[in-house]
């Protein structure tokens, strides 16, 4: 891929984010969102409370603020030799002041804002379609899953020393799991060494893709390796605490999504030596971490995606009034409308998926709702991804262009689809699921049966003939 030194943010002349989105969009108004109604005694009055809050300030105190932002963000880059070390601009401290004095900061983590999952994702929705009002309330990752871990496994040490200046906004953090020698989607595949040698830890490995590593503000990545090559299979892996500065700390490269490098860093860790102390939980805990913080971290993914999506449509269905062709304007036009439609159908269709989802893990936990987080993390991102790439096509070559915000929206989310692990691993999962249930008497009525196999008998000596008969018991062992 080649080098590029083009800012991952567009420049204060270039094209801003819509942050004025009209209020008819559906989960912006202040109205209850349709998607909401059949959940509406699932609501409580804290939610209408903090969802109003959190739409009066970024209505009123971030829009105002985002050409600050960027013409601060414009001048910050022209003293950094690459935009991945750009300091954050210094009205977003601002943003977050105002954030905590209004109570909108943190609202990710349910020990803050005490909302169900349920209540937090229209919020989350509303968070994806300002990427600065994210920012300000502190709620986007993957710093907000790091400190659930923290919240959730950490120490009371560990929670003064980290937790405290990543809840006020003081310090950023990244993740540190990915590693480019081994198939990393498979999470037993982590290799990175975590040795006890006295009263520290001896790190060694080779990290990649470790999104927020570069930025200045970055002072902590939660590492995920192995202090046991051996024993049960799940039980070798373990998190721990690196200070980003700490001696063996290596930053080799920013890496490029679709040729244009990005915060999200190759790093080795050469013999880093951390106290025991820093250790998440204890040895061994890792996996049960990941899974405590990867399903929250999936819906709130989701949750943003929806809202970029709705975005896109809003591109479209600007374009299709501001744009004429072949005597008609482009609204006029039945393949336009069709568009529109099916990407209204789509988002109404992944939203209530996503509500489901959250549902299921307020009701029985992220374990048991792991199913319904798998289909949503591959529907919601397809779906957004659809949505964005069919703007570009009415768009045409503008859609692509440094003019336009569509580009960065499909590299991000398209990324989305790859990272917190990719369809494959979700389909795999729901599918097992589902294998598991059986076909049952129902299945195998509809399935049907040659009767003449089992009466002529000329099937019996292969394995094929019996199975077919008579069935598998496998499907509970699946």
């Amino acid at each position: 891929l080649a080098r590029s030194s083009t800012p991952s943010h567009p420049s204060a002349s270039q094209f801003h984010p819509p942050h004025r989105p009209n209020p008819k969009m559906q989960g912006y108004g202040k109205d209850l969102p349709d998607a909401l109604l059949p959940y509406k005694n699932k609501l409580t009055p804290r939610f209408f409370e903090v969802r109003a809050k959190v739409l009066d300030f970024i209505e009123n105190v971030v829009n105002p603020a985002l050409p600050t932002y960027y013409s601060q963000r414009d001048e910050l880059l022209k003293t950094v030799d690459h935009p991945t070390k750009c300091p954050e601009p210094p009205v977003l401290n601002e943003l977050r002041a105002q954030a905590k004095a209004r109570g909108v900061m943190n609202l990710f983590l349910p020990e803050v804002c005490k909302l169900s999952v349920l209540e937090y994702s229209p919020i989350g929705e509303l968070l994806g379609m300002n990427e600065v009002a994210n920012y300000a309330m502190n709620c986007s990752a993957p710093d907000s899953g790091n400190m659930e871990v923290l919240e959730r496994y950490g120490t009371e040490a560990q929670k003064k020393q980290w937790l405290e200046p990543l809840l006020n906004g003081e310090i950023r953090s990244a993740f540190a799991m990915t590693e480019p020698g081994v198939a990393s989607s498979d999470a037993t595949n982590i290799c990175t060494r975590i040795e006890r040698d006295g009263d520290e830890y001896v790190i060694n490995g080779h990290k990649w893709w470790i999104s927020g590593a570069i930025r200045p503000e970055c002072k902590l990545f939660i590492l995920m390796g192995k202090s046991s090559f051996s024993g049960p299979l799940h039980k070798q892996q373990s998190m721990i605490l690196v200070p980003r500065d700490a001696p063996g700390v290596q930053i080799v490269r920013p890496l490029a999504v679709f040729g244009h490098e990005h915060d999200h860093a190759e790093i080795i860790f050469d013999n880093v030596r951390v106290p025991l102390t820093n250790m998440i939980l204890g040895e061994g805990r890792g996996f049960e971490i990941a899974q405590g913080r990867l399903g929250p971290g999936r819906i709130h993914h989701c949750m943003r995606s929806i809202g970029q999506a709705e975005l896109a449509l809003a591109a479209i269905v600007d374009r299709a009034h501001r744009r004429k062709a072949f005597g008609k304007l482009l609204a006029e036009k039945d393949t336009i409308r069709t568009a529109i439609a099916e990407a209204r159908i789509e988002i109404t269709k992944v939203r209530q998926l996503c509500y489901l989802a959250a549902v299921m893990a307020d009701e029985y936990g992220f374990k048991a709702a792991k199913g319904y987080i798998a289909m949503i993390k591959v529907a919601a991102p397809r779906a957004a991804i659809a949505i964005i790439d069919e703007a570009i096509q009415i768009h045409g070559a503008h859609g692509v262009s440094q003019d336009s915000g569509l580009s960065a929206l499909y590299a991000h989310v398209r990324s989305m689809s790859i990272g917190d692990g990719p369809d494959v691993v979700h389909l795999m999962l729901i599918a097992k699921e589902e294998l598991a249930k059986g076909g049952g008497a129902i299945g195998r009525a509809v399935s049907g049966t040659n009767a003449n196999v089992e009466k002529y008998g000329k099937f019996s000596h292969v394995e094929g003939g019996a199975l077919y008969v008579n069935g598998t018991q496998k499907a509970s062992k699946l």
